[in-house]
């Protein structure tokens, strides 16, 4: 190092001098360098050239939520070439083929030159091939580019090696390879060949079937399992020799291995869960392995039950049914997830079993149409959502009653299953029981917009479609939905009332949106009804009742009898049944409790006997209350019976109960009174049931007894305005096609005071009749005013239009 002077007088520069010792100016040294610099660089041209492409296409295959392999599918050019993992490469099998293949693997970058020395000096003196040079990484070169052995080929062999080394790991190579390596016929990878000939994953192999498939590959032609066993043995038992001699494995493990008789043939292809596999490929395609939640166990449970279930209902000519069962809570993957996003540990429903038919072979009754995705009916199924979304709204609570009686809603008039009806009944008694009008009742309450919302919320594709189109009639099964939606919306139930995705892979997911689509207080009250029918399954079975779990069910039965449903849930786990016919066929005995409940129950008591899960415990936003037995809300001075019920404060009503009503009635209880006609003496009190006027035109058309209010006082003047009645028939602003001889009807529901009414047609009397009576009359074209009168002198008028054919 030295400095040299500048004559302008500034500071001297500095000068590096790089003194090249002598030795690297000998040509001993310099020629390799120069040499392995000029190969490098052309390496890297050519590298640049011609890039290296490994696009390898396996065989898909749907793994259990235990890596057992479901489902495979062949790949476009009809190979198995299943994808064998890292993991699945346990140390016996790296050590057979790196002993057999290539000694040297890991010392090697890519080709071995004492090998490539060795070869050429014994095929020149034998004048032949003896010997070969070929590593595991020139054979996965030759593999992913299969070309005629020439010396040309060989060379180009030889560069793509190096590049393997260059960008892949000495694991990840091995792992190529036995991707790779040809078994004979169209089975190609190691675990193709593990699958199909042995009936198990590569990490599940004894030793002898190592070896057995270590040395396939060297002759598949003439070691075709099942075909030259015997030889095949021979030849494995002399690698085990060699093995032993070299010190490889333990000798007993060798000894063990010479000991196992070859048990060796062709077996088909794993085709379990046809339905769930068929859905995974598409939806993930390309994709080689796709681990599931899937548990075969209760798969095969599933598919076993529900096959023999089917078989018995075919003399009902019923033929197919579907069922999924969810694991409401999972364990998430990976404790980064955790960490990130807590709210989603054991949150997250995964799919467990999937039958989307009875059975996959019967093409006579479209055996391979997945019931899951189909678009159907479903009945009475999302009448507890109703029922949750009045409760979450305060109009409602458990114990509160509600008519169910015959009613018109602008024209439509739903009946119930039965075509009976009950009067007054309790909200947990109208949901148990599955009755339509109070269902009907409540979503006219609610809203039909508000209820739509909740499946909006949870991706009903069909019913956000319709949306517009839908009314009343929703609640009762007037739209679509799928088993599979069906069955996560009641999973939600099964989460506080949080919807969730179903998670059908086994994957990182940081994104785990939630809907809070019902409140966990109304969603422990709706799973708490869900619970009070009787069983299908006991108390036949009531010897082993202790052991079969406890469940919340609901079931549905279409229109027609097409679909029968049956839903259940507990802490673990959420099952949905569908039986029907696809082909749209009904039958009489096709409804969700005589047909599908049983199913469902079938297998909830097989895949949770004796199961020790917890039930569920009320939130700590539910309280509890007295309230009056006959109408369910806050007692008042003149109730006398009291039951305990549910509520959510500063929710739920606080009204008190109205079911009496106090009365000014005569001595002899022959007259009522007002307060405008209330005598100065010889008057009482007296409480009479505060009834609606549906529920009394009920009990006057079936002919139930009731306590009535004696007739007005009929020296009266005043004139009433509150509670006029109700003109049910015809409906106001309807048309009507008529001809000559049709006559309309005409109902009113009056209140209990009323005893007559009096009918008039535009403007003019027609007739008097009692309150519940039916009166007919033939109408003329045209707008038409019909008015009724009660004896309180209180009047409701409608409109309507009559057209003559």
């Amino acid at each position: 190092m030295k400095y040299f002077h500048c004559n302008n007088g500034k500071k001297p520069k500095l000068k590096i001098d790089f003194v090249i010792p002598n030795i690297f100016k000998s040509n001993i040294i310099r020629i390799p360098i120069l040499t392995t610099v000029g190969i490098l660089i052309i390496f890297f041209l050519l590298n640049q050239l011609f890039p290296l492409k490994v696009n390898i296409e396996y065989s898909q295959i749907i793994t259990s939520s235990k890596g057992k392999v479901l489902h495979a599918f062949l790949t476009s050019d009809e190979k198995w070439r299943m994808k064998t993992e890292l993991n699945e490469i346990i140390p016996e099998l790296k050590k057979a083929i790196i002993y057999k293949e290539d000694k040297y693997f890991y010392y090697h970058f890519g080709i071995n030159p004492v090998s490539i020395i060795r070869a050429l000096y014994n095929n020149t003196l034998q004048n032949k091939k003896t010997s070969g040079a070929s590593t595991i990484t020139m054979q996965v070169a030759r593999l992913l580019e299969p070309k005629e052995r020439t010396y040309v080929n060989k060379s180009i062999e030889t560069f793509r090696a190096i590049q393997l080394e260059f960008y892949y790991s000495k694991d990840e190579i091995l792992q190529l390879y036995l991707n790779l390596v040809p078994y004979g016929g169209n089975i190609e990878a190691v675990k193709s060949a593990s699958l199909l000939y042995f009936q198990r994953n590569p990490d599940h192999l004894s030793l002898a079937q190592i070896v057995t498939l270590t040395i396939i590959p060297n002759r598949p032609n003439s070691l075709t399992p099942g075909q030259n066993n015997d030889l095949i043995e021979k030849e494995r038992n002399r690698w085990l020799k060699k093995f032993k001699a070299d010190h490889i494995f333990p000798e007993n493990m060798i000894e063990d291995a010479l000991n196992e008789p070859l048990k060796a043939q062709r077996h088909q292809a794993p085709k379990f869960a046809p339905h769930f596999s068929y859905r995974l490929k598409s939806k993930y395609p390309g994709k080689a392995i796709i681990k599931t939640h899937l548990d075969g166990n209760i798969q095969n449970k599933v598919e076993l039950i529900t096959y023999n279930y089917i078989q018995r209902l075919k003399h009902f000519n019923i033929h197919n049914a579907a069922v999924i069962v969810i694991k409401n809570k999972s364990v998430v993957d990976g404790h980064v997830e955790r960490q990130r996003n807590p709210d989603s540990v054991g949150a997250r429903p995964v799919v467990i079993a999937y039958l989307g038919n009875a059975d996959f072979s019967d093409t006579e009754n479209a055996g391979q149409v997945d019931g899951i995705k189909a678009v159907r009916s479903p009945g009475s199924t999302l009448k507890p959502f109703v029922y949750a979304l009045a409760i979450d709204k305060g109009i409602v609570t458990p114990k509160n009653t509600i008519t169910d009686v015959p009613v018109n809603f602008g024209g439509y008039s739903p009946e119930n299953f039965d075509k009976k009806f009950h009067g007054k009944v309790t909200i947990e008694q109208a949901l148990a029981y599955s009755l339509n009008v109070p269902a009907v009742k409540l979503l006219d309450e609610v809203g039909v917009p508000a209820f739509i919302d909740i499946f909006n919320k949870a991706g009903f594709t069909q019913i956000s479609r319709d949306e517009n189109k839908l009314g009343l009639s929703v609640i009762l099964g007037g739209c679509g939905v799928t088993l599979e939606k069906l069955a996560t919306l009641y999973a939600a139930m099964a989460n506080d009332g949080k919807y969730c995705e179903l998670k059908w892979v086994k994957a990182r997911s940081l994104q785990n949106k939630k809907s809070q689509l019902i409140s966990s207080a109304s969603t422990y009250m709706i799973t708490e009804i869900l619970t009070k029918l009787t069983r299908p399954d006991l108390p036949n079975n009531y010897q082993s009742s202790y052991h079969v779990p406890k469940i919340a069910w609901k079931t549905g039965t279409s229109y027609g009898r097409r679909d029968a449903w049956s839903i259940g849930f507990n802490k673990n786990y959420t099952i949905g049944v569908w039986v029907g016919n696809f082909s749209g066929e009904g039958s009489y005995e096709l409804t969700g409790a005589r047909i599908a409940t049983p199913l469902l129950f079938e297998i909830f008591n097989t895949i949770e006997y004796n199961s020790q899960a917890d039930w569920f415990l009320p939130p700590q936003e539910i309280k509890f209350r007295l309230v009056c037995e006959e109408s369910g809300f806050v007692p008042n001075t003149f109730c006398k019976n009291q039951i305990v019920d549910y509520f959510i404060p500063t929710i739920s009503s606080n009204k008190k109960c109205e079911h009496l009503k106090q009365v000014w009635v005569s001595a002899k209880e022959t007259f009522s009174y007002c307060t405008s006609c209330l005598p100065e003496y010889g008057y009482k009190k007296k409480l009479y049931p505060n009834l609606p006027p549906e529920l009394i035109t009920w009990y006057e058309a079936e002919n139930i007894a009731y306590s009535k209010i004696p007739e007005h006082n009929i020296n009266c003047t005043r004139v009433f305005k509150q509670h006029a009645p109700a003109i049910t028939s015809p409906i106001d602003g309807k048309e009507y096609i008529v001809d000559n001889q049709t006559e309309l009807m005409l109902t009113c529901q009056a209140d209990n005071e009323v005893n007559k009414v009096y009918w008039y047609i535009n403007d003019k009397y027609y007739k008097a009749a009692h309150a519940g009576d039916k009166v007919f009359f033939i109408p003329e074209s045209g707008a038409i005013k019909i008015s009724c009168s009660d004896d309180k002198g209180r009047n409701s008028d409608i409109w309507i239009r009559v057209f003559r054919q």
